[in-house]
This record gives structure tokens, sequence and C-alpha cells, in this order.
């Protein structure tokens, strides 16, 4: 593993402050990565308090190990799982906290080995765990045309999808993609108009990223399973990265936040409404990070941080 990788944090001091930490409190951080969320926690809560790391990088399970602390545990394991931890660890309903920072850590982007970059040349894997599952370019090689297509255009939401994937297939009747920039190569080639202030790649890369992972399922299952590993009055806190990942979390919060609908002129009691609530979060607020925050760390341009709250 490079140890020279550097990464920072989004929102560091913001997510804090959003899980309102408690001293003797339990916290779940659901993306380990290089550890600063975690860090920061460890170093608000007390001596009783706990916090439980999940990360499927068995880098990231490296760097945790590397934590010498009784309060923390590092699990290498998905964060979709994250109700079997809690059930193994007896903390189902205790929990005071949960963050997923659902950006890709710079020890996977700035690696050219892990083949998650457009501006590194490297083995076209992009693997979140190395050890499960199949690489990008062994799915791009197996895949037809109208998979590659639909990933593209839903995951990457790609103007250009249908060309690039014709163009992917036409040159795996030749060859397996086995590298970045080949593959770097033949989407500029498929793309008949280029803006200067993207890279022709970047959508391409996100979507192919995203299918080989399973990240939209992973943090629908996350979610939903953090509603039953909360505490009443315990804090959720989502940093996403991009529309895809934002607009799960966003609707997740309003579909647990709004009041049940009756049909107008349905003869029903406040009271009666209120048992068919189906409301068990309440939403506290949106953050975008600061323009100083921007100019100093520019990954965290298209972040936001949503936090919500379980309901006494």
């Amino acid at each position: 593993m490079n140890q020279t990788i550097k990464h920072i944090s989004v929102m560091k001091k913001e997510l804090i402050e959003s899980l309102k930490i408690k001293k003797n409190g339990i916290y779940i951080d659901g993306t380990f990565g290089m550890g600063g969320h975690a860090l920061s926690i460890l170093k608000t809560i007390g001596r009783e308090g706990r916090l439980y790391a999940i990360d499927r990088d068995p880098n990231s399970v490296f760097i945790g190990n590397q934590i010498k602390d009784k309060r923390f545990h590092i699990i290498h394991s998905n964060f979709s799982k994250i109700l079997n931890y809690a059930k193994y660890n007896n903390i189902i309903g205790k929990v005071n906290g949960i963050l997923f920072d659902l950006g890709t850590s710079s020890l996977q982007i700035e690696n050219e080995k892990r083949g998650f970059s457009f501006k590194k040349n490297g083995p076209l894997d992009m693997r979140m765990n190395p050890h499960a599952g199949i690489s990008a370019s062994e799915w791009l090689f197996k895949s037809d045309i109208n998979k590659i297509y639909f990933v593209l255009k839903n995951f990457g939401e790609e103007r250009f999808s249908k060309r690039i994937a014709y163009a992917i297939k036409d040159y795996c009747k030749k060859k397996k993609i086995n590298n970045t920039f080949e593959l770097v190569d033949i989407i500029k080639k498929a793309t008949p108009i280029k803006n200067k202030f993207k890279h022709p790649a970047k959508r391409t890369f996100q979507a192919i990223r995203i299918y080989i992972n399973q990240e939209l399922e992973e943090i629908k299952k996350g979610l939903e399973n953090s509603l039953k590993i909360l505490k009443p009055g315990g804090r959720l806190s989502i940093i996403s990265f991009h529309s895809l990942e934002d607009r799960i979390v966003k609707n997740f919060m309003m579909k647990y936040s709004k009041k049940a609908t009756v049909p107008y002129g349905l003869p029903i009691t406040e009271n009666k409404l209120e048992t068919l609530r189906i409301c068990k979060l309440k939403i506290i607020n949106r953050i975008f990070p600061t323009q100083k925050e921007i100019e100093k760390n520019p990954r965290a341009r298209s972040s936001v941080l949503r936090t919500a709250e379980l309901k006494e």
C-alpha cells in the first residue's frame, strides 16, 4: 500500500457537529476510508464511548488496524451489512449516530493500480474490494452493448452512452481493455462533442465504478438498516458527491419524515391520523462546503451533507 497518499476528509467539522456527539455514545462510521472522520469522533467521545468502523477496502482496514484504542473496532465488510454487525455487537437500538461518507477515497483514486482514475494509467479494475466480484475490464469484455449502454446512461448520465458502448464492444472484438488509458482513448474517439470543463471519460468511469461496486444498492440497504440500529434521538449523517447518491439520500429522508396522507374528505381524527404516521425521521438540515474548504480541497466541491434524527 502506498503510505504517501494523503486524504482530506470533507466537511469534517460540520459532520462532527451534525452528529451532536455524546461523550459516552456509540457511533458507527460506515465508510472508514482513511479514517479522517473516525479519528475526529474518537477525539470527541469520552472514555466510555465506542466507535465501530466498516470498510470493504482491505487497505482501509489495514489503516484501521493501526489505531490502538480500546474504544475503536474496525470491520472488513460492506456497510449494507451494518445490521448484521450491530446484532453481533448487541448495539441494536443503542447507537447514537451513524455516518456514511459516500465519496471515493484517495486511497483508491490516487493509486493507479486500483484503476479508478481516468487521469492515471493502470489496470482497469475499479473494485473497492479487489478480492470480490469481477474487474471492470472483465465486465466490459463479458457484457453486451445493451448492458453497457444501460449502465453508462443510468449510472453516469452520459450523453453519448450509446456511441461509447458500441465503441467499447467494437474494441473488445479484437482484445480485452486491460488498462485505464485504453478505455479513455476509446471514450475520446467515441465522443463527438468535447466539453472543455469536463474530462470526456469522467461520466463513463463513474458509471462503471458504481455498477462494479453496486454502490447505489449499498446506499439503499445501508440507509434502511440504519433505522433499525439508531436509538431514539440518534443522528444519521450522510455526505454524497453526485446527484444519483444525493437523490437516494434525499428521497429516503423525505419518505421517513412525511406524515401519512388520506383522501380528501375522509372522516378521520387528528389522533387517528397520528397513529397512521410512517414518520420516523426528523430532517435536521442540508449543508454544503464553504468556498474556503473548496479552495483547500477541490474534491469537496460537489459534496452535500444531509442529517436526520430518529424521532423519540
